[in-house]
C-alpha cells in the first residue's frame, strides 16, 4: 500500500518494551488508517532494556496479524521529520488520562506548527490505562508479575533481561 491515496499515520515511541497498551493503541489505529508506521525511536547513544532491533521484532511478533503496520526504527531525529519521511499523514498517540494529554498538547501543536502533520489522539482502553513500559519495568526488576501487562512474548523476553544483570 504505497498509492497516493494511501492513508498512513505514525505512531511512535521508544517501546521499551511494548506493553498491550500501545498494542491497543496500534490495533485501533490500524482500523482506521491503511497503514500504521510503528516509529521506535531510539537514542544509540542510551542504553535501554532491550535493544532497537529486539523493540521491533518484539512488536512485530505482537501485530503478526496486521498485515497494514510495519515497523521502522529511528535515530536521533525529530518526529516531525519520521512523519515527513514516511509521509504519514498524522501522528496516531495514545492517552491515558489528562497527564498525558498536558505532556503531549504541546508537542502536537508544536509539531503541526514545524510541518502542518496533524495529531490524532485515541484514548486509552481503561483497563490498559495504567500501565506503563517504565512500571512494567519496575515491576518485573522486583519480581512482580506482569502478566497482562505485556504479551507472554515480551514478558519472557524482559524476565530473561533481567535474569542476565
Amino acid at each position: 500500500m504505497t498509492s497516493a491515496a494511501t492513508r498512513r499515520c505514525v505512531c511512535p515511541g521508544s517501546y521499551d518494551p511494548v506493553t498491550l497498551g500501545h498494542a491497543d493503541v496500534i490495533r485501533r489505529a490500524a482500523a482506521l488508517y491503511d497503514e500504521v508506521v510503528v516509529a521506535v525511536l531510539h537514542n544509540p547513544a542510551k542504553q535501554g532494556t532491550f535493544s532497537a532491533d529486539e523493540r521491533r521484532d518484539l512488536i512485530l511478533d505482537g501485530c503478526a496479524d496486521l498485515d497494514n503496520v510495519r515497523v521502522e526504527l529511528f535515530a536521533d531525529k525529530l518526529l516531525v521529520d519520521v512523519g515527513r519521511e514516511v509521509e504519514a499523514a498524522a501522528i496516531v498517540k495514545g492517552l491515558r488520562g489528562s497527564t498525558d494529554f498536558a505532556y503531549e498538547l504541546p508537542m502536537a501543536l508544536m509539531n503541526r506548527h514545524l510541518t502542518g502533520i496533524e495529531t490524532v489522539f485515541l484514548p486509552g482502553d481503561p483497563s490498559l490505562e495504567h500501565i506503563s513500559s517504565s512500571l512494567v519495568k519496575e515491576v518485573a526488576r522486583y519480581g512482580g508479575d506482569v502478566s497482562g501487562l505485556v504479551s507472554d512474548r515480551v514478558r519472557d523476553a524482559l524476565l530473561e533481561r533481567l535474569r542476565e544483570h
